[in-house]
């Protein structure tokens, strides 16, 4: 008797099986991203990090909040109402009413639920998660604070790394097959990185895993606590923070361009104004001893706040109106109004080389 023929025995191979040509994906029709807080939490997993005690809690807190009641967020729009699954972790049934108390709320949402326990994701996490979603009308976010919490023991003979990457990408997977957002609570170590998504604590299968990674710190210049923002679907921003005392509720106040410059900043425009010719960033890096890819990234954060401005391709001048420009006015205050917002590409000493509408 000759043995049934199953999907592998098919010619072909997997590609012809289960693949997709590119005609056949571009007639279909997919959904839109779905924006949790536009434009600063977009569906997928987020991983959330920032210093303990800096007020993450209270900001996700917030978040939850406003989705549950359909309210606005961080100052910003108003959310699509929704069903919200707050794992608090670190803290109990007394603490989280006394922080929505402080909150000083018109009205608390019943469609936010609170859990202080929970499997970690090396036991039934997710068949916990999933029941959930199944049983409420609208799942729109999930808060895990702390990542710590719910991170499993590693296997025998894996690397943290490779640990990491399986437990975040297991609920990376969920949040992207339900369209819904999950977000990741984490710390960030402390030690300094020249770039705050470097800051992140643990191994990269965190951040690797993720499809968006939110850093909360202090700007090195100002002390005023600043949100990093960066993903698949997420546009990079730098937005300035405000907490309120009076209502525990933290608000986007603007871009973060308009901060004192950090030391770092402050070292470039010594640089720049001591030897008074246009220099590129790896000029700025050489005389510095940095890394190239940081001080390009600290150069477009004083061009975009006004301290610099273009003075050819791939160089910059401290900015003041007597500057000999070597391309017209107008070219110059364009890139000066419009880059960090429009900018689409740089080339490798930063320079512009193409825009977006608009």
């Amino acid at each position: 008797m000759q043995p049934l023929r199953t999907d592998s025995d098919l010619p072909g191979g997997l590609a012809l099986r289960t693949g997709i040509t590119a005609r056949a994906l571009m007639s279909k029709s997919f959904p839109p991203i779905q924006w949790i807080v536009r434009p600063l939490l977009v569906e997928g997993l987020t991983v959330f990090a920032g210093a303990p005690k800096l007020g993450k809690s209270w900001l996700m807190l917030g978040v939850a909040v406003a989705v549950a009641g359909g309210t606005m967020a961080l100052g910003l729009n108003r959310c699509e109402q929704g069903d919200v699954l707050y794992l608090a972790l670190e803290d109990n049934p007394r603490r989280l009413q006394s922080r929505l108390r402080a909150m000083c709320l018109a009205d608390v949402p019943e469609r936010l639920t609170f859990n202080t326990e929970w499997p970690g994701l090396d036991g039934d996490c997710l068949k916990e998660i999933e029941a959930w979603a199944d049983a409420v009308e609208n799942p729109r976010l999930i808060v895990i604070d702390v990542y710590a919490k719910v991170r499993g023991a590693n296997r025998s003979n894996e690397t943290q790394y490779e640990a990491d990457y399986r437990f975040v990408t297991a609920l990376q997977s969920f949040a992207g097959l339900r369209g819904m957002s999950v977000v990741l609570v984490h710390h960030t170590r402390k030690m300094e990185a020249e770039d705050p998504f470097d800051a992140v604590s643990g191994t990269r299968g965190i951040t690797g895993a993720a499809d968006s990674v939110l850093v909360m710190k202090r700007d090195a210049g100002s002390q005023q606590p600043v949100l990093y923002g960066r993903g698949r679907d997420l546009p990079d921003f730098e937005k300035s923070l405000h907490f309120d005392a009076g209502t525990c509720s933290w608000a986007i106040t603007g871009d973060a361009a308009h901060l004192a410059p950090s030391v770092e900043g402050q070292a470039i425009m010594e640089v720049m104004t001591r030897e008074g010719v246009p220099m590129s960033p790896t000029d700025v890096a050489q005389r510095l001893g940095k890394e190239r890819t940081n001080i390009q990234h600290q150069m477009k954060k004083l061009l975009a706040a006004g301290k610099l401005q273009k003075e050819g391709r791939g160089l910059y001048t401290p900015f003041t109106t007597l500057t000999p420009f070597t391309q017209s006015v107008n070219e110059v205050n364009r890139v000066n109004d419009t880059y960090g917002e429009h900018c689409d590409e740089l080339d490798a000493d930063g320079d512009i080389i193409g825009w977006k509408e608009g």
